[in-house]
């Protein structure tokens, strides 16, 4: 997913959280202020969220959790990115949930993805690792978060989108203009959009654009098979895994692309839509989702009220 810039808005691009990151500004005077406000917070949550930092609090939960049932007294933004990502599991059903860290590591995906990748093929563990399931991870007073034994929680799915929500938010509530927040395609906006809306391009994993759409005030995510992959002694796998069975989730869509109310209900119903395969067109109809969702092959599936190109 790619932003198209506008005639008025200004762009600027940095790298942080392992992605390229970008922000428009309808007002330019906007634009040094937006860039540093977002670098700063990104920087606080891949310290709290991060699965690839020893010293982040998800690793320090999942060292804890090692051995037995873990409780862990999280900070503030640990907390409200573990509440944005139990507000996933709840919407779609389960299929997005933040307990299949183990999994994901099983399959594979252990370490940055550059890492991942030159090693060579992985070897899979001979049964899959389930994940112990979001409602098993219980919130109390005072910030406490208690996991079951083995537990690695895993926000990727959520964390980009969310920070792209909550950037956008601040920024409207601190400097003039209207915002669009891109954090490595997942897009959030905050105050007022540009003449015509903010144009929005559907990337495709080569690069290329299929379509580019106009948005006003809602969020857009793409989740996409093709992407995060590497290879394994059963073949290529990807990033998206299903908590229903612990393995990667078949490659039935190249990538899904959802506008919804906010970058984090966006990517949750895409990601939701990878791990349903053919049943995620019925399943985004059902709740009034618009969705672009492309095959390998690439033919197209559009849900809702998806713009025709």
């Amino acid at each position: 997913m790619s932003d198209q810039k506008a005639t008025e808005p200004l762009a600027a691009e940095f790298a942080a959280i392992g992605t390229t990151n970008r922000i428009l500004v309808t007002a330019g005077s906007s634009l040094p202020a937006a860039i540093e406000l977002a670098k700063g917070h990104l920087a606080e949550l891949d310290k709290a969220v991060s699965r690839f930092r020893a010293d982040s609090e998800v690793s320090r939960l999942a060292r804890m959790s090692e051995d037995g049932e873990a409780w862990y007294f999280g900070s503030a933004l640990f907390n409200d990115h573990l509440e944005a990502a139990r507000h996933a599991a709840r919407i779609s059903g389960g299929l997005v949930d933040f307990t299949v860290g183990s999994a994901v590591i099983a399959s594979g995906y252990d370490a940055d993805l550059d890492t991942v990748r030159v090693r060579g093929g992985y070897s899979l563990p001979t049964r899959p690792v389930k994940a112990p399931g979001w409602e098993r991870v219980v919130r109390g007073g005072g910030g406490r978060v208690s996991t079951p034994r083995g537990t690695v929680l895993d926000f990727g799915a959520t964390a980009k989108a969310h920070a792209a929500d909550t950037i956008a938010g601040l920024l409207a509530a601190a400097l003039p203009g209207g915002f669009l927040v891109n954090l490595g395609g997942d897009i959030a906006t905050a105050g007022p959009a540009p003449e015509g809306g903010w144009r929005v391009g559907v990337e495709a994993a080569d690069g290329g654009i299929r379509q580019v759409i106009a948005i006003t005030d809602q969020g857009v995510a793409t989740s996409s098979t093709q992407l995060r992959r590497w290879q394994t002694d059963g073949g290529t796998a990807h990033h998206i895994v299903d908590p229903r069975t612990g393995r990667t989730a078949a490659a039935v869509w190249a990538h899904v692309t959802c506008v919804a109310s906010s970058a984090l209900e966006a990517n949750t119903a895409s990601t939701a839509s990878i791990v349903l395969g053919e049943e995620a067109p019925a399943w985004l109809g059902r709740h009034h989702l618009a969705a672009r969702l492309e095959r390998p092959d690439g033919s197209v599936v559009h849900t809702a009220d998806w713009p025709l190109p």
